[in-house]
């Protein structure tokens, strides 16, 4: 049976007892009050109307109005007459009375006339003992039908109140369980609700939807095991050493390169924490040293030279956050890293053939341009011969191309020192202003042809530096006469010197066209020349110098306002003094 028909019959039904009930009651309190009222208007009266003329009967021979008084009470019993043989015995009563009138001093007519009055009373107190009887009887009836309808509604409403919340709550309660265990991802629960109630529908829908969840959850999960399988072999193929880690640090994954290079097998890698592999495991150390480090720290991506497939070979190290936004979620979470070491090998060897080369062909060039030099000295020595004007304006241009070439082999063979890691820093307490003076007249020539002139500035406490003079003296060289190209003629460049905390800052400052803001960051990186510029250069120069100057413990950087000037500096730390 349905839910809303067992409240239906169960409410309907106590509904109508209820209303049967206080329609028997009323029709039983209606008759009880008839059988009162018959005794209280016909019997009452009738012996209250009887009193009243026995007392006037005793008053006829002193009162006067003792006749009328009875004539009266009479008048109204005979209107109230309700019993059987009452009305003989009313007569009686009113046929002695009129004789009585006529014959006032006869006593024995006083005497019937109160015979008469008793039996009318008895006829009435008999009819007051039966209707009573009568109405003892409808009490005992309206009692007996009242107390049982009322067992019966009681009877009922105890069935429904034991039955009814049970028969609703216990299925939703059973039900909401079920809901739980779904929400578990307990895919295989089901209801079982006998019947074809509301809530036997609901258990159908309900093991329907679990069935669907159910052979959707293993769809699901037969697609992401195939994803999964799919990943793992692909990051097992791949030639670059790969693993990583959750966010407690605990290894998920790596694939056969990083197992080869790390000489670890899956047993003693997979699942372990990585600081515990790190402890007995030098590169594993090496590879996540900084992973630990506060996020500002962490260096994402970093060169490693690694001893794999029996030769030294090189690693590029990227550290990959993964990060995602949980479903019904708007925050990133962090859930692990991905470590990628990127073999670079080929390409380092590659770069290296290509330092190789370019030192090789500089150091080469320099013996025929110095011969072209000593050529140019012979031709210009007065003994060999007068040359003519154009003959000297051509010889010029050679020792112009033939600086030019030195200084461009002199770059190259930095820049090849720099990128084999053979460069030599020799730090010793060094003075400023020798430094100085020497870029100055290494220029000097160059400034007076634009007509330049060089103002320095030096701080008074000039301090003594720890530096690479003969590297120093280069950089800031390369920066007078960067300055010196890309100024007018007739113009100003200042150097200058200042200390700052345990360093001395350089700064050499210009007044010519500047630097676009879109090229500031990358005027350091190795041959770049900003567009459209047409003066000469390698693009290698500021590059050597940056290399130099941090290879000291230094810092370069410049300030540029296109259109005003620039002004390139660079630090370098004092000499500590023993106190």
């Amino acid at each position: 049976m349905k839910i809303k028909a067992k409240l239906t019959f169960g409410v309907g039904l106590l509904f109508i007892l209820i209303v049967a009930l206080a329609v028997i009651s009323g029709w039983y309190v209606n008759q009880l009050k008839r059988d009162t009222n018959n005794i209280l208007v016909a019997n009452y009266n009738t012996l209250l109307y009887a009193r009243n003329m026995l007392l006037a009967l005793e008053d006829i021979d002193k009162e006067p109005s003792a006749m009328d008084t009875f004539q009266n009470n009479l008048n109204l019993q005979l209107r109230n007459v309700t019993e059987i043989g009452e009305i003989e015995t009313t007569n009686l009563i009113v046929k002695h009375f009129a004789t009585l009138k006529n014959q006032p001093a006869n006593p024995p007519l006083n005497s019937l006339i109160r015979k008469d009055i008793t039996e009318l009373m008895r006829l009435n107190m008999d009819a007051i003992s039966r209707k009573s009887d009568i109405a003892d009887e409808t009490a005992k009836k309206a009692i007996l039908i009242i107390s049982f309808t009322g067992a019966l509604c009681f009877l009922i409403a105890v069935i429904l109140l034991v039955n009814l919340p049970s028969n609703i709550a216990n299925p939703i309660k059973e039900l909401t369980e079920s809901i739980k265990e779904i929400a578990d991802q307990n895919y295989s629960k089901r209801v079982n609700f006998v019947g074809n109630s509301e809530f036997g529908d609901l258990a159908r829908s309900f093991n329907t939807m679990a069935e669907k969840l159910e052979e959707y959850s293993n769809s699901k999960l037969e697609k992401i095991l195939k994803g999964k399988k799919r990943i793992e072999t692909l990051i097992d193929n791949m030639h670059d050493p790969v693993f990583g880690i959750d966010e407690n640090k605990i290894v998920l994954f790596a694939n056969d390169e990083a197992l080869n290079i790390s000489g670890l097998s899956k047993e003693d890698f997979i699942g372990k924490a990585i600081q515990d592999i790190a402890v007995t495991n030098d590169l594993i150390r090496n590879i996540i040293k900084d992973i630990f480090l506060p996020e500002s720290k962490i260096n994402k991506t970093e060169q490693l030279k690694i001893y794999a497939d029996d030769k030294e070979s090189y690693f590029e190290k990227e550290v990959i956050d993964i990060n995602i936004v949980p479903t019904g979620e708007t925050e990133t979470k962090f859930i692990g890293q991905v470590i990628l070491l990127r073999n670079i090998t080929p390409f380092k060897e590659l770069d290296l053939a290509k330092t190789n080369f370019i030192g090789t062909v500089s150091h080469e060039f320099k013996t025929p341009i110095s011969s072209i030099q000593m050529g140019v000295q012979l031709l210009e020595n007065e003994k060999v011969g007068n040359l003519n004007a154009d003959q000297q304006d051509l010889i010029n241009g050679i020792k112009e191309d033939t600086q030019r070439l030195l200084k461009i082999t002199g770059e190259l063979l930095n820049m090849t020192q720099v990128e084999s890691g053979t460069i030599q820093i020799n730090l010793l307490p060094s003075a400023i202003k020798p430094i100085i003076e020497y870029a100055v007249k290494a220029n000097k020539s160059a400034a007076d042809s634009k007509h330049v002139s060089i103002e320095i500035e030096m701080a008074q406490n000039s301090s003594t530096i720890v530096a690479d003079s003969e590297k120093s003296a280069w950089v800031l060289t390369n920066l007078i006469s960067n300055a010196l190209r890309y100024s007018y003629e007739n113009a100003v460049i200042h150097i200058k010197t200042e200390q700052v905390n345990n360093q001395v800052r350089f700064s050499v400052s210009d007044t010519g066209q500047g630097i676009q803001p879109q090229y500031l960051k990358k005027i350091f990186e190795r041959y770049f020349r900003i567009p459209g510029t047409k003066k000469e250069g390698t693009g290698l120069g500021l590059s050597i110098s940056k290399e130099f100057i941090e290879a000291q413990g230094g810092e370069i950087w410049v300030e540029s306002e296109f259109g005003v000037g620039s002004t390139f500096y660079f630090t370098l730390n004092m000499e500590r003094k023993n106190t």
